[in-house]
C-alpha cells in the first residue's frame, strides 16, 4: 500500500535556491515501492537525488517527487571493471569505495554530491570528455520503472536507453545501472597549471591540450577586459610519479583516499559578499598567487576534481534571492562567441568568481543530452543583478543562432523556443518518451516551463 511509503510534504528547489515549489516526497525503500507509487495514478511524478541541479528539473509543483536516497547499493566486479549500483547511491560513497580498489569513475562532474540517477539523467560530464564522452557512454546497463509501472532493462543498443540517459527523469524512475570503471594507480593526480594573459591565447593552448591531456579545464577572470585565465591539465598519477617527487604517503598506500582532504573557502565568501569588489579581488589574488607553469604537481583528487566541495552550502554565499548558474556549448567554428558573451556580462557589471571553460568531443549522446563537440562556458550569476535576466535572453540568441544549447541541468530561465530551437533532436526523444510514458505522469517544473 503507498500509504505505507514514508511521505512527507515540503517547500523544494534547486542548488541555485531558485524557483521554489511545493510537492509531496515519497521516500520508496525499494524497486516495489517505486511501482506503487507509480500505479496509484498520480498526475505527476518526478525523481529527486541529492537536489544538486541548479535549476528545476527535480522538482513538481503541486505534485510527486520519488527521493532515490534509500534505493543505495554497490556490487564491484573487479575482473570486469564494472560497479553496479543503485540509482540513489551518492557518488562520493561510490567513490570512497571504488578508490581503494583501485579504480575511478569514468567521467565526473564537478561535485561528488550527487547521486547515480542524477548522474545518468543528466548524462553528467567532466573535464575529460574532450576525450571520453559523457557519463551515459560508459553506461553498459539501466533499470527502470517506466510509466505503466513497469521494471525495464535498458541496454545502450535501446533507442529508450538514450531517452533516459539525458532525460532529466522524464522517461522513467531509475532503480539501477551498471557502468564501467577505469583502473588506477593512484589516489592522486599529476597535474600542470598555466597562466595566461588573454582569452585567446587560453583558448588556443586547450585546442592544443585536447590532444595531450586526459583531463584539461580553465579558469577565467569575468571581470578581466582581456579574459585572462589559468589552464589546468591533468593524468591520474602513476607510481613513478610519486617516486620521482618523493611525495609522501600517508599510511604508505598510493591508493589512500581522504574525503576531508579538500581545500577551505576564502574567508569572505561564506558572509555572503558578493560584488564587483570582493570578487575582484579573489579573481586577482587567484590569478596572482597561481604559477606562471608548473608541471607534474601532485594534487588529491578531491582538489583536482572537486574544489568546491570543501566550502559547505556554498550556494548560500549570493544570498536570499539565490543564483543562476548559466551553462552554454557552442560548436568550434563559433568560438569568437566566449570573449564576446563575457564582455556583455561584464558591461553589465556581473561579478563572478566562478566561470569555467571546457573543451567538448564529439561522442554521441541522448536527444537531450547536452554536449556537443566546442566549448562549454559555466559562469555563477547574482539573481539580484537588475538587467541580468535580459542580458541572458540576449546572450541565448547568440548561442541558439551559433547551434548551440544551455545545459538542463543547470537551467532555470530559458524560454521553451530557445530549448525547442536548440535541443533540435528533441521529437526523437518524445517518441521513446511516450513508448515509456504514454499517459505523460513523468513532468517537473522544467518541463512544464519548457512544454515539453
Amino acid at each position: 500500500m503507498i500509504s505505507s511509503i514514508k511521505k512527507t510534504k515540503e517547500l523544494i528547489s534547486g542548488w541555485g535556491r531558485r524557483n521554489f515549489s511545493s510537492s509531496n516526497i515519497y521516500f520508496p525503500n525499494n524497486p516495489n515501492e517505486v511501482q506503487q507509487i507509480i500505479n496509484n495514478k498520480l498526475d505527476s511524478i518526478i525523481p529527486r537525488g541529492l537536489g544538486r541541479s541548479y535549476g528545476d528539473p527535480a522538482q513538481c509543483k503541486n505534485g510527486s517527487v520519488i527521493n532515490t536516497s534509500n534505493l543505495s547499493f554497490m556490487e564491484l566486479n573487479e575482473s570486469d571493471c564494472t560497479l553496479r549500483a543503485g540509482s540513489g547511491t551518492k557518488i562520493s560513497d561510490i567513490l570512497n569505495f571504488i578508490i581503494r580498489q583501485g579504480f575511478f569513475l569514468p567521467v565526473s562532474p564537478g561535485t561528488k554530491n550527487v547521486t547515480l540517477g542524477g548522474a545518468i539523467a543528466a548524462d553528467v560530464h567532466g573535464k575529460n570528455h574532450h576525450c571520453d564522452g559523457s557519463f551515459a557512454n560508459h553506461v553498459e546497463r539501466i533499470s527502470i520503472v517506466d510509466g505503466r509501472g513497469n521494471i525495464k532493462i535498458l541496454f545502450p543498443s535501446d533507442k529508450s536507453f538514450w531517452a533516459v540517459s539525458g532525460g532529466m527523469g522524464l522517461a522513467g524512475i531509475i532503480l539501477e545501472a551498471t557502468f564501467k570503471l577505469i583502473p588506477i594507480k593512484t589516489s592522486l593526480m599529476s597535474v600542470n597549471t598555466e597562466k595566461f594573459e588573454d582569452i585567446e591565447s587560453l583558448m588556443n593552448r586547450m585546442i592544443e591540450a585536447d590532444s595531450k591531456f586526459k583531463y584539461s579545464v580553465a579558469w577565467v577572470d569575468s571581470l578581466d577586459k582581456r579574459g585572462k585565465g589559468i589552464l589546468t591539465t591533468g593524468e591520474h598519477a602513476l607510481l613513478r610519479d610519486i617516486q620521482e617527487k618523493n611525495y609522501k604517503l600517508k599510511n604508505n598506500d598510493p591508493l589512500f583516499y581522504n574525503t576531508n582532504l579538500v581545500p577551505s573557502a576564502p574567508s569572505f565568501l561564506p558572509n555572503g559578499i558578493l560584488n564587483n569588489f570582493t570578487v575582484g579581488i579573489f579573481n586577482k589574488t587567484w590569478f596572482a598567487k597561481s604559477p606562471s607553469f608548473l608541471e607534474g604537481e601532485l594534487q588529491t583528487i578531491n582538489s583536482f576534481f572537486y574544489p568546491l566541495d570543501g566550502i559547505d552550502n556554498w550556494n548560500r554565499i549570493y544570498g536570499p534571492n539565490g543564483f543562476f548558474q548559466y551553462q552554454f556549448v557552442i560548436p568550434d567554428n563559433h568560438g569568437e562567441l566566449i570573449p564576446k558573451i563575457l564582455n556583455s556580462l561584464r558591461e553589465i557589471g556581473v561579478p563572478s568568481f566562478l566561470t569555467v571553460l571546457k573543451r567538448f568531443g564529439d561522442r554521441e549522446n541522448g536527444p537531450l543530452s547536452f554536449p556537443l563537440k566546442g566549448w562549454t562556458l559555466a559562469t555563477d550569476l547574482p539573481a539580484k543583478k537588475s538587467g541580468l535576466l535580459l542580458k541572458l535572453d540576449e546572450i541565448d540568441h547568440f548561442v541558439a543562432n551559433a547551434g548551440g544549447r544551455i545545459y538542463l541541468a543547470k537551467d532555470s530561465r530559458q524560454s521553451p523556443e530557445i530549448f525547442k530551437k536548440t535541443y533540435k533532436r528533441l521529437n526523437e526523444w518524445k517518441i521513446e518518451k511516450n513508448k515509456l510514458d504514454p499517459f505523460n505522469i513523468f513532468k517537473s517544473d522544467l518541463s512544464q516551463r519548457l512544454q515539453i
